[in-house]
């Protein structure tokens, strides 16, 4: 699912058509060697590539104190790292936390490190087989037994995987516009967004959502047209996100790192969605894979979510059996963060997650 500003989701759409070829690693910092504390109490702002899944993948580091908890962050997309925004929105949190993000395999910076073509396939259980080996990495790294385990959208998709798999590397699961299952979730996004285009008399619309039908898809741009009426709609009933989020940080605006970003974005859908509806997506059914955490499992979720709506998350939610569980649903948002989201869940990491932490 996306997790990106509207202007990246419009370019993706545009952009589908063209293929992404095979092309050697691109220039760009070497493998880093210089992760880690040096000592007790260092400040933390490191970044760099890292040997993981037998290719060099994009990691940064930041934080007030090494001896602060780690947050990963497990980003959604699948093509959309928060690493170029991560200091506007969740910087804040680094006098707390040590805040780490990841671009997983195919997506920005290790998109552009190792440019596969469109023929190489993505599958759920190597990311998530990515993502233990970050959060294994870490916990050496940084001497830290465990680390706090973040995901939003497709990114709750791949966390859930990841903590039910290692539940060893985790504090705790923080989860945020958790998607439930392909067919979970679509049988009752789409009747409602065509209830409220219906109600709003807007014919546009209806007619896209006529034209697309109702789920399962096999054109892959059916997805992103419905998208994108999800978000106007949301927009409607939520409080904006600050306009500043959206502008990359200096290390990831060049021209060469915003074309991987969306060349990342282009090769990350096709595979999320599948050329016939065959992609990562229509193969996700959390409750499939059991109900029993052995880590607490937190959701922050919009009430106002068309795309994960929060009725599919509660009821996942409700099921599931965790040493401690909690879950808030916010009436302002929708699926993509705004502030409400941020203070909500800074809030259950400060209140809810803290105190289980080993010092």
């Amino acid at each position: 699912m996306f997790n990106l500003p509207a202007g990246a989701l419009a370019l993706l759409l545009t952009s589908m058509a063209s293929a992404c070829l095979a092309a050697p690693a691109g220039p760009g910092p070497a493998p880093a060697a210089g992760f880690g504390c040096a000592t007790p109490h260092q400040r933390l702002d490191q970044h760099g590539f890292v040997p993981i899944g037998g290719i060099e993948q994009w990691v940064t580091v930041k934080g007030d104190d090494c001896a602060n908890p780690i947050i990963l962050f497990v980003h959604g997309g699948p093509g959309n790292p928060l690493s170029p925004y991560s200091d506007a929105l969740y910087g804040a949190w680094s006098k707390q936390f040590t805040l780490v993000h990841w671009d997983q395999r195919g997506a920005g910076m290790t998109y552009g490190r190792n440019k596969p073509s469109e023929a190489t396939p993505l599958s759920i259980a190597q990311l998530r087989d990515d993502g233990l080996e970050v959060a294994a990495w870490l916990g050496q790294r940084y001497g830290q037994r465990k680390v706090i385990l973040w995901g939003s959208s497709w990114g709750s998709i791949l966390a859930v995987h990841m903590a039910l798999q290692r539940p060893a590397l985790f504090y705790a699961y923080l989860g945020t516009a958790q998607v439930v299952g392909y067919r979970a979730n679509q049988a009752v996004s789409y009747p409602k967004l065509r209830q409220l285009v219906h109600e709003a008399g807007d014919v546009p619309a209806l007619a896209i959502l006529d034209g697309v039908g109702a789920p399962p898809w096999t054109d892959p741009r059916s997805f992103g047209k419905v998208r994108k009426i999800i978000r106007r709609y949301e927009a409607k009933v939520t409080t904006a996100a600050p306009a500043a989020w959206w502008t990359p940080a200096p290390l990831y605006a060049t021209a060469q790192a915003q074309a991987d970003y969306e060349g990342g974005e282009d090769y990350a859908f096709l595979q999320f969605v599948g050329l016939r509806g065959d992609g990562m997506f229509s193969t996700v059914d959390l409750p499939s894979l059991g109900t029993q955490f052995a880590i607490p499992v937190f959701f922050v979720e919009g009430a106002q979510d068309l795309l994960a709506t929060p009725d599919v998350a509660q009821r996942y939610f409700d099921s599931i059996e965790a040493p401690a569980k909690a879950i808030v649903v916010l009436p302002r948002a929708g699926h993509d963060p705004n502030q409400d989201v941020i203070d909500a869940q800074y809030k259950m990491l400060a209140e809810k997650i803290l105190p289980l932490i080993e010092r």
